[in-house]
C-alpha cells in the first residue's frame, strides 16, 4: 500500500472481526471500481486489526464512498469511512511499542486505549492477541508516538491492577529479531533525529473508533438507498436495476459469499 494513490484511498474503521478482504471489496464496489483492499494483520494471530484501506481507481469514487458509506452498519457495527492521510510520514516507525501481559479476559482493546492513552498519543489501535474463537490470549500491544510516553507507561502501569489482575508492561520484542526488544539506544537516537528534522508521525486512530460515531457525518446524496445487503456474484444492484457488479468489475479471486447475518 506504500505506492497507493492517497487521494483515491479511503480509511475504513470500526470493522467487525468477521470482515474479510472480499466482503470489504464487495461493499466498496457500491461506490466505484476498486483497485486494492488492504486490511493490516496482527503479527501473532494474523487477524485484521479493526481497520483497513480501500484504494479506488478514481479519486471521485473515494470522495463518493466517504459520503455514502460512512456510518453504514457492517455486522451491526457502524463503520467509519474517511479519506486516508496523504502524509506518508505515518509509515515511519518509532519503535515505542509495549507488550502488555497477564491481561484479564474481559480487558478489550478499548480498555487498553482508555488506560494507556493517558500517558501519551497512541499511533495505532491497541492490539490484543486472540484465539480462533476471538478469546483473549492474555496479552496485547500498544504503540506510542514517543519513547517518553512509553517509558512513563511502563513506570506507571507495570505491576498495577487492571480488572483485578496485576499486569506486566515492558517493551515488546522486535519482529524478526530474536531476543531484541524495542526501546534500544539506537531507536531512541533515530527518534530524536527525526524530531530534530521536524518529522512528525500521524496517529492512525480515527475519531469514533473507540466510541460512538459523532454527529456531523456527510449525508448521502438524494435518492441514495443505504438499505442494500452485499451479495455474491450476480446480485441485483440496489436502486439501478442493473444486474452484475458496478462498472462491470468483478470481486477478487477466491471471493466467497458473506456469512449469514451480514447487513447494513
Amino acid at each position: 500500500m506504500d505506492e497507493r494513490n492517497q487521494e483515491a484511498t479511503v480509511y475504513i474503521g470500526n470493522l467487525d472481526e468477521r470482515t474479510t478482504d472480499a466482503i470489504l471489496w464487495e461493499l466498496m464496489l457500491q461506490a466505484g471500481p476498486v483497485a486494492n483492499i488492504h486490511l493490516p494483520k496482527d503479527r501473532v494471530t494474523q487477524n485484521h486489526q479493526g481497520f483497513g484501506f480501500c484504494e479506488f481507481i478514481q479519486e471521485s469514487d473515494a470522495d463518493y464512498a466517504v459520503k455514502v458509506m460512512n456510518q453504514i452498519k457492517l455486522f451491526g457495527k457502524p463503520i467509519r469511512v474517511n479519506k486516508a492521510s496523504a502524509d506518508k510520514k505515518a509509515n515511519i516507525e518509532i519503535g515505542a511499542e509495549l507488550f502488555i501481559g497477564n491481561l484479564d479476559p474481559l480487558v478489550d482493546e478499548k480498555s487498553l486505549f482508555d488506560t494507556f492513552s493517558a500517558f501519551g498519543t497512541l499511533l495505532t489501535p491497541p492490539k490484543i492477541s486472540r484465539d480462533e474463537n476471538g478469546m483473549s490470549r492474555g496479552f496485547g500491544f500498544v504503540n506510542f508516538d514517543s519513547f517518553e510516553s512509553a517509558d512513563a507507561a511502563i513506570e506507571g502501569m507495570n505491576n498495577q491492577f487492571l480488572n483485578n489482575k496485576s499486569i506486566n508492561v515492558d517493551y515488546a520484542f522486535k519482529q524478526g529479531q530474536k531476543g531484541e526488544k524495542h526501546g534500544t539506544t539506537a531507536e531512541r537516537l533515530l527518534a530524536a533525529k527525526a524530531r530534530q528534522n521536524n518529522v512528525s508521525i500521524a496517529p492512525q486512530i480515527p475519531m469514533g473508533l473507540f466510541g460512538a460515531v459523532g454527529p456531523g457525518a456527510p449525508a448521502p446524496p438524494a435518492g441514495f438507498n443505504m438499505g442494500f445487503v452485499v451479495q455474491p456474484s450476480g446480485f441485483q444492484q440496489t436502486g439501478t436495476g442493473q444486474t452484475g457488479y458496478p462498472y462491470g468489475t468483478a470481486p477478487p479471486p477466491g471471493f466467497a459469499p458473506p456469512p449469514p447475518g451480514f447487513s447494513r
